[in-house]
């Protein structure tokens, strides 16, 4: 959760760059495959119909999904759609990576021990063995949290600044946690900016066809229209549904907080103990 690695190697650019790829991968080849030639299909039928004297309230394949998502505006917003799906569902496989170590007995604590100062820094040197035998524990908010508190403990002798030092370190995890969102919030804003490109658009091209309206070829204008109302319905839609996701990975993301905080306390604050002599000296000062 904590990591130290940066640059083009760390997680925060791969994950995204890869999701991005991905994406593209998906979305380009469906297009291609299925949406385009089904349209093609359609609008086939549509002009034969519209050639026979048919009118087109009663063909339904108009309002079909393939005809609703044909642009290029909707693809773009379900590639930016399924780009930040893949983002928030990695950061809730982190989350699941990180609650993993709840399980371990990182302390080795027997029941009723208690931890004073002089033990605190073989139990941090210890729980850091223990972490550079387990490559996957690196990086995570629980041990960084539990070392701090053990470090703060052995070298001011007070239980609270070491409840202090679990404090600091959770709230720095938070506010990474929070700006690691900045790029789904980001995507979360230009869907429906897409959305209102595609209206504006669609708008400017039925303009442009006014006058062939005017001589009777309504169906550039209609199809243009199509493109200024379905741009906008794809992006609310998909904007629903991406902010609800957001707010689930980030409802997890403070509950993993708040879990963490509070196994430190229960787990190794409350077993802290100050020596009867310590006490004494620090009242005597």
């Amino acid at each position: 959760m904590i990591s130290r690695k940066k640059g083009i190697l760390s997680s925060e650019f791969l994950v995204p760059a890869f999701g991005l790829l991905v994406s593209v991968l998906l979305v380009e080849p469906y297009y291609r495959i299925v949406v385009e030639p089904r349209v093609e299909q359609i609008e086939l039928k549509q002009r034969v119909m519209s050639a026979q004297g048919s009118t087109a309230g009663g063909n339904t394949e108009l309002r079909s999904i393939y005809v609703i998502i044909k642009d290029t505006e909707q693809k773009t917003e379900i590639m930016f759609a399924i780009w930040s799906f893949i983002i928030l569902g990695y950061k809730l496989y982190a989350l699941r990576r990180e609650r993993r170590v709840f399980a371990h007995d990182l302390l080795r604590l027997q029941p009723g021990e208690r931890i004073i100062p002089e033990d605190s820094l073989d139990r941090h040197k210890e729980l850091r063995a223990a972490i550079d035998r387990e490559p996957r524990w690196r990086d995570l908010l629980l041990p960084e949290c539990l070392l701090a508190a053990l470090h703060r403990f052995h070298a001011t002798h007070s239980i609270p600044d070491a409840a202090n030092a679990v404090k600091e370190r959770a709230e720095l995890a938070a506010d990474q946690l929070d700006s690691s969102l900045s790029l789904v919030r980001y995507i979360a804003w230009a869907i429906p900016a897409i959305g209102f490109i595609g209206t504006v658009r669609g708008i400017g091209l039925a303009l442009a066809f006014a006058e062939d309206a005017l001589k009777g070829d309504i169906a550039p204008v209609i199809d243009a229209l199509g493109l200024a109302f379905n741009s906008t319905l794809v992006a609310l839609i998909l904007s629903m549904g991406l902010m609800y996701f957001m707010h689930v990975v980030q409802s997890q993301q403070e509950a993993f907080i708040i879990e963490t905080q509070t196994f430190c306390r229960d787990k190794l604050i409350d077993v802290m103990k100050i020596p009867a002599r310590d006490e004494a000296v620090g009242s005597v000062s």
